[in-house]
């Protein structure tokens, strides 16, 4: 059965019927699709890349194609047990020339694999999403819109926007919204009538007063934040995060640093609150640096009683694996914690095995406050 059955997204004309029927305490339940489910995983990937190395080695010659599947086929499994899956898409389906780094276009099949492997949601506010102009945009969008990919971030017209902002979500009787927000686009600025979602208080504040008209029981933001490298948050995300939780946000997700940042958050018992995710860093990338070569997929249990809380969250870390065979490279992305005759299964060399244990040691030493996730400890 696809695992994306279930997920509902709401537009605004259909929110705004309701509405107009309705109070606005009725509106949640008159959305929301009852089930005796009262729990919902959600999980947080990094950002997406799309690196001149990435695209020559998803090529299939033979077919004149591209083929991304490998990539995730480790981590499919745990994607695939959760409700929600979401990611950063950085790169741009602006069509050929396909291209890396510093705009990046990458294949369509991307997004085939990302589908694939389980996710179901892409966020595009971020630095790249202006990288092939108006044309990128907009091709990115159709691509992903024709593939029953959710996209929000990024819009063709404020019509768009407004039929679909703030992302209006329901799954297993829980009503989520979702915001998502660039600090900027590299000095490029999108033509009319496209629209990024821009870090601007006054556009936050009326999108939260939007999506409160529903009543929902959980609002998420992620946010394209920070300074690239930097494995501390700085002071201006730490007030960004202030004053989204001030505004009635309940979780914040980052992105941007390309290296895994700290997650604060409050404990109340067993339950935990306001968690913010300073940054997740690279989900996938030919980045190879210390600390750059991977980062962390964060997840949250919701639970539903007479409100919504989190009951549960711990995050996996990932490294982006690089075997070559054949005079031919690929891309892995392998979870920590696997065991010694997993890595050798999957071909680390002596040296690269070294470099994943410090990877993974790095990771579980920065995050050491947070709840691990124990998926892959007995994968063999």
């Amino acid at each position: 059965m696809n695992r994306r059955i279930g997920l509902i997204v709401f537009l605004w004309a259909i929110v705004n019927q309701i509405l107009a029927q309705s109070p606005t305490q009725a509106v949640k339940t008159s959305l929301q699709n009852q089930k005796d489910a009262t729990t919902l995983r959600i999980v947080f990937a990094g950002d997406i890349m799309g690196h001149d190395s990435q695209i020559a080695a998803a090529r299939v010659e033979s077919t004149n194609s591209y083929d991304y599947t490998d990539c995730f086929k480790y981590l499919k499994p745990f994607l695939q047990e959760t409700d929600i899956a979401v990611g950063n898409l950085e790169v741009t389906h602006g069509g050929p020339p396909y291209k890396g780094y510093p705009q990046f276009s990458s294949p369509d099949e991307l997004t085939d694999a990302l589908l694939d492997a389980g996710f179901n949601i892409m966020v595009n506010a971020n630095n790249h999403a202006l990288d092939r102009g108006k044309e990128g945009l907009e091709r990115t969008r159709e691509v992903l819109d024709k593939k029953g990919m959710i996209l929000t971030g990024s819009f063709v017209s404020s019509g768009q926007k407004e039929l679909s902002y703030p992302l209006i979500l329901e799954k297993n009787g829980i009503l989520l919204a979702m915001l998502n927000y660039t600090y900027g686009t590299n000095s490029l600025v999108a033509d009319t009538p496209n629209i990024i979602n821009y870090i601007d208080t006054l556009l936050i504040r009326q999108d939260i007063q939007k999506a409160n008209l529903v009543s929902p029981d959980f609002i998420i933001a992620c946010v394209h934040w920070g300074k690239e490298y930097q494995r501390e948050e700085n002071s201006t995300q730490q007030s960004i995060a202030r004053f989204l939780f001030s505004q009635g946000v309940d979780a914040i997700i980052g992105s941007h640093p390309h290296v895994v940042q700290p997650i604060r958050y409050e404990e109340q018992g067993s339950l935990y609150k306001q968690p913010v995710v300073y940054s997740l860093g690279n989900f996938i990338s030919n980045q190879r640096n210390r600390y750059r070569n991977g980062g962390i997929i964060f997840a949250m249990e919701l639970e539903k009683t007479d409100s919504t809380r989190i009951r549960d969250l711990d995050y996996l870390p990932v490294y982006v694996h690089k075997p070559e065979a054949n005079g031919k490279v690929s891309f892995l992305l392998v979870p920590c914690g696997i065991s010694d005759a997993m890595m050798e299964k999957i071909g680390f060399s002596e040296k690269e095995k070294a470099i994943y244990l410090e990877f993974c040691d790095d990771t579980w030493n920065h995050l050491s406050d947070t709840p691990r996730n124990s998926y892959y400890q007995t994968l063999d």
